[in-house]
């Protein structure tokens, strides 16, 4: 059951309330971008990720059965650390274990292992052999990937779709969120035709749907709410044909 209003180490001036947005923010933890669930002062514009809000003191993952990864709130040492699900440069809080040197962000830690809404299930993978939908490349990060194989994205390239865009959307301008819009158009356009070429009008239909559901499940778990749907930004998509 989630708090209406918390203390937070990171903004001891005021307590943070729980909201919930339909666009993107900006994590003043982690440093990345979000959408859906937040923690929030309203006074000072102060943002948190569910998972930054309330991180656990240290987690194991699947991937790494060895590691153990203790939260902090800055990443450790002086040189450049990357996180080892999506690459990106780590800046703020983070998961770190200290025996083998890996990263994680808090919300690529907390990445669910199947996203599932009863008709599509993508699985969370290491590596895999296929190639990403978006960048055509092989094994550069975690993927989703669906049962049926036919839908591959690499977290790095979904974080840097969404980041690509964001300086415009953090803006508020219209066009940030027409980037986003068209990026995610043309990734679900990718997806769905490389796996109904060979199909009935009324399959290619639910192929096309389907599609439209893979990619924004992947965005939005990214972003640190697997649960959410992105409204405004890329909705609709799911019902253009």
């Amino acid at each position: 059951m989630k708090n209406s209003e918390i203390s937070h180490f990171g903004h001891p001036q005021h307590k943070l309330s729980f909201e919930y947005s339909q666009f993107p923010f900006k994590c003043d933890g982690c440093k990345e971008v979000g959408i859906g669930s937040r923690y929030k002062c309203s006074i000072c514009d102060y943002d948190l990720h569910m998972h930054c809000a309330l991180p656990s003191p240290s987690i194991y993952h699947p991937f790494y059965p060895k590691c153990s990864f203790q939260f902090l709130s800055r990443p450790p040492g002086d040189i450049p650390r990357f996180c080892n699900a999506c690459e990106k440069g780590i800046s703020g809080f983070v998961y770190h274990c200290p025996s083998c040197g890996f990263d994680l962000h808090p919300c690529c830690a907390k990445l669910p292992m199947v996203l599932d809404d009863g008709e599509l299930k993508l699985y969370l993978y290491q590596k895999v052999s296929s190639a990403c939908h978006r960048c055509g490349k092989k094994g550069r990060s975690w993927s989703y990937r669906s049962k049926c194989k036919s839908y591959n994205l690499h977290v790095a390239c979904v974080r840097e779709m969404v980041v690509e865009s964001w300086p415009e959307i953090f803006m508020e301008t219209k066009k940030g969120s027409y980037r986003l819009e068209n990026e995610v158009s043309n990734l679900k356009n990718t997806l769905q035709s490389s796996h109904s070429s060979s199909r009935s009008k009324g399959k290619v239909r639910k192929c096309c749907e389907m599609a439209g559901m893979a990619v924004q499940f992947v965005v939005s778990a990214v972003l640190g709410d697997p649960t959410v749907l992105i409204g405004g930004i890329v909705g609709s998509l799911i019902s253009r044909a």
